[in-house]
Protein backbone atom coordinates (compact mmCIF):
# COMPACT_ATOMS: atom_id res chain seq x y z
CA UNK A 1 0.00 0.00 0.00
CA UNK A 2 1.51 3.33 -1.00
CA UNK A 3 0.04 5.21 1.99
CA UNK A 4 2.29 4.92 5.04
CA UNK A 5 1.14 4.89 8.64
CA UNK A 6 2.82 8.16 9.57
CA UNK A 7 4.22 8.92 12.96
CA UNK A 8 4.88 12.45 14.17
CA UNK A 9 8.47 11.97 13.02
CA UNK A 10 7.63 10.72 9.51
CA UNK A 11 4.60 12.89 8.78
CA UNK A 12 4.92 16.02 6.69
CA UNK A 13 5.66 18.91 9.08
CA UNK A 14 2.26 20.52 8.46
CA UNK A 15 0.47 17.34 9.65
CA UNK A 16 2.46 16.69 12.81
CA UNK A 17 0.48 18.82 15.25
CA UNK A 18 -2.85 17.35 14.11
CA UNK A 19 -1.47 13.82 14.25
CA UNK A 20 -0.20 14.36 17.79
CA UNK A 21 -3.46 16.00 18.87
CA UNK A 22 -5.60 13.09 17.64
CA UNK A 23 -3.24 10.58 19.24
CA UNK A 24 -3.39 12.43 22.57
CA UNK A 25 -7.18 12.76 22.46
CA UNK A 26 -7.86 9.10 21.60
CA UNK A 27 -4.96 7.49 23.41
CA UNK A 28 -3.70 5.81 20.24
CA UNK A 29 -2.85 6.82 16.67
CA UNK A 30 -5.60 5.62 14.33
CA UNK A 31 -4.23 4.19 11.11
CA UNK A 32 -6.83 6.18 9.15
CA UNK A 33 -5.44 9.42 10.58
CA UNK A 34 -1.84 8.26 10.21
CA UNK A 35 -2.44 7.60 6.52
CA UNK A 36 -4.47 10.77 5.99
CA UNK A 37 -1.44 12.70 7.31
CA UNK A 38 0.14 12.05 3.89
CA UNK A 39 -1.89 15.13 2.89
CA UNK A 40 -1.78 17.71 5.68
CA UNK A 41 -4.51 19.72 3.97
CA UNK A 42 -6.85 16.74 3.78
CA UNK A 43 -6.19 15.76 7.40
CA UNK A 44 -6.70 19.33 8.59
CA UNK A 45 -9.82 19.69 6.45
CA UNK A 46 -11.39 16.52 7.82
CA UNK A 47 -10.59 17.40 11.43
CA UNK A 48 -12.05 20.88 11.02
CA UNK A 49 -15.19 19.89 9.13
CA UNK A 50 -15.92 16.97 11.46
CA UNK A 51 -15.49 19.26 14.51
CA UNK A 52 -17.89 21.76 12.96
CA UNK A 53 -20.36 18.93 12.26
CA UNK A 54 -20.04 17.74 15.87
CA UNK A 55 -21.01 21.23 17.07
CA UNK A 56 -24.07 21.66 14.82
CA UNK A 57 -27.66 21.63 16.06
CA UNK A 58 -28.43 18.08 14.97
CA UNK A 59 -28.64 16.01 18.14
CA UNK A 60 -25.75 13.59 18.79
CA UNK A 61 -27.74 10.45 17.97
CA UNK A 62 -28.99 11.91 14.67
CA UNK A 63 -25.40 12.86 13.78
CA UNK A 64 -24.24 9.32 14.46
CA UNK A 65 -27.09 7.88 12.38
CA UNK A 66 -26.02 10.12 9.49
CA UNK A 67 -22.39 8.99 9.90
CA UNK A 68 -23.34 5.31 10.01
CA UNK A 69 -25.60 5.79 6.99
CA UNK A 70 -22.62 7.23 5.10
CA UNK A 71 -20.28 4.52 6.43
CA UNK A 72 -22.47 1.63 5.34
CA UNK A 73 -23.43 3.27 2.04
CA UNK A 74 -19.75 3.84 1.19
CA UNK A 75 -18.65 0.50 2.68
CA UNK A 76 -16.15 2.07 5.06
CA UNK A 77 -15.34 -0.63 7.61
CA UNK A 78 -13.21 1.81 9.65
CA UNK A 79 -16.08 4.27 10.12
CA UNK A 80 -18.54 1.45 10.84
CA UNK A 81 -16.30 0.15 13.64
CA UNK A 82 -15.42 3.60 15.03
CA UNK A 83 -19.01 4.82 15.12
CA UNK A 84 -20.39 1.52 16.39
CA UNK A 85 -18.00 2.01 19.31
CA UNK A 86 -19.17 5.59 19.77
CA UNK A 87 -22.85 4.62 19.66
CA UNK A 88 -22.15 1.83 22.15
CA UNK A 89 -20.51 4.34 24.53
CA UNK A 90 -23.57 6.57 24.07
CA UNK A 91 -25.81 3.71 25.21
CA UNK A 92 -27.60 3.33 21.88
CA UNK A 93 -30.24 0.65 21.59
CA UNK A 94 -28.65 -2.60 20.32
CA UNK A 95 -31.52 -2.95 17.80
CA UNK A 96 -30.60 0.47 16.37
CA UNK A 97 -26.95 -0.55 16.11
CA UNK A 98 -27.85 -3.79 14.36
CA UNK A 99 -30.13 -1.99 11.90
CA UNK A 100 -27.55 0.71 11.15
CA UNK A 101 -24.86 -1.89 10.49
CA UNK A 102 -27.14 -3.98 8.24
CA UNK A 103 -28.86 -1.46 6.01
CA UNK A 104 -30.21 -4.27 3.84
CA UNK A 105 -33.00 -4.53 6.42
CA UNK A 106 -34.42 -1.03 6.93
CA UNK A 107 -36.18 0.74 8.50
CA UNK A 108 -34.47 1.72 11.72
CA UNK A 109 -36.49 0.93 14.85
CA UNK A 110 -36.83 4.66 15.68
CA UNK A 111 -38.93 6.58 13.11
CA UNK A 112 -37.21 9.91 13.76
CA UNK A 113 -33.76 8.42 13.27
CA UNK A 114 -34.98 6.58 10.19
CA UNK A 115 -36.08 9.97 8.84
CA UNK A 116 -32.56 11.40 9.12
CA UNK A 117 -31.07 8.32 7.48
CA UNK A 118 -33.65 8.39 4.70
CA UNK A 119 -33.12 12.13 4.16
CA UNK A 120 -29.34 11.65 4.03
CA UNK A 121 -29.73 9.03 1.31
CA UNK A 122 -32.20 11.24 -0.58
CA UNK A 123 -29.79 14.21 -0.50
CA UNK A 124 -27.10 11.93 -1.91
CA UNK A 125 -29.34 10.33 -4.54
CA UNK A 126 -30.60 13.69 -5.78
CA UNK A 127 -27.26 15.54 -5.45
CA UNK A 128 -29.07 17.90 -3.07
CA UNK A 129 -32.12 18.47 -5.28
CA UNK A 130 -34.56 16.82 -2.86
CA UNK A 131 -38.19 17.35 -3.71
CA UNK A 132 -40.57 19.23 -1.44
CA UNK A 133 -42.19 16.03 -0.21
CA UNK A 134 -38.87 14.60 1.00
CA UNK A 135 -37.99 17.84 2.78
CA UNK A 136 -41.47 18.07 4.36
CA UNK A 137 -41.16 14.44 5.51
CA UNK A 138 -37.81 15.20 7.17
CA UNK A 139 -39.19 18.34 8.81
CA UNK A 140 -42.26 16.47 10.06
CA UNK A 141 -40.06 14.55 12.51
CA UNK A 142 -39.06 17.73 14.32
CA UNK A 143 -35.99 18.51 12.27
CA UNK A 144 -35.51 22.05 10.98
CA UNK A 145 -34.36 23.65 7.76
CA UNK A 146 -31.07 24.34 9.56
CA UNK A 147 -30.82 20.61 10.29
CA UNK A 148 -31.43 19.87 6.59
CA UNK A 149 -28.38 21.96 5.71
CA UNK A 150 -26.43 20.30 8.53
CA UNK A 151 -27.17 16.96 6.88
CA UNK A 152 -25.31 18.33 3.85
CA UNK A 153 -22.44 19.33 6.17
CA UNK A 154 -22.30 15.80 7.61
CA UNK A 155 -22.40 14.28 4.15
CA UNK A 156 -19.43 16.44 3.18
CA UNK A 157 -17.42 15.48 6.24
CA UNK A 158 -18.10 11.77 5.97
CA UNK A 159 -17.75 11.59 2.22
CA UNK A 160 -14.22 12.87 2.77
CA UNK A 161 -13.59 10.39 5.58
CA UNK A 162 -15.09 7.27 4.02
CA UNK A 163 -13.52 7.80 0.62
CA UNK A 164 -10.10 8.62 2.08
CA UNK A 165 -10.22 5.56 4.34
CA UNK A 166 -11.01 3.35 1.37
CA UNK A 167 -8.41 5.01 -0.87
CA UNK A 168 -5.65 4.58 1.70
CA UNK A 169 -6.69 1.05 2.68
CA UNK A 170 -6.89 2.06 6.34
CA UNK A 171 -7.39 -0.97 8.59
CA UNK A 172 -9.57 -1.19 11.68
CA UNK A 173 -7.35 -0.41 14.67
CA UNK A 174 -6.96 -2.88 17.53
CA UNK A 175 -8.98 -0.73 20.00
CA UNK A 176 -11.93 -0.92 17.58
CA UNK A 177 -11.62 -4.58 16.54
CA UNK A 178 -14.47 -5.67 18.81
CA UNK A 179 -16.77 -3.24 16.97
CA UNK A 180 -15.78 -4.26 13.42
Amino acid sequence: MPFPDHTPDSAPPAARRALESVTERLGYRPAAVARLATSPHTLDGFLKISAIFESCTLDPLSREVLIMTMATRNDCHVCVAMHTAKLTRMGADPALLAALRDRANPPLPDERLEAVSRFTLEVLASAGAVDDAALRDFLSYGYTEQNALEVVLGIGAYTLSTLANRLTGAPVDAPLAAFA
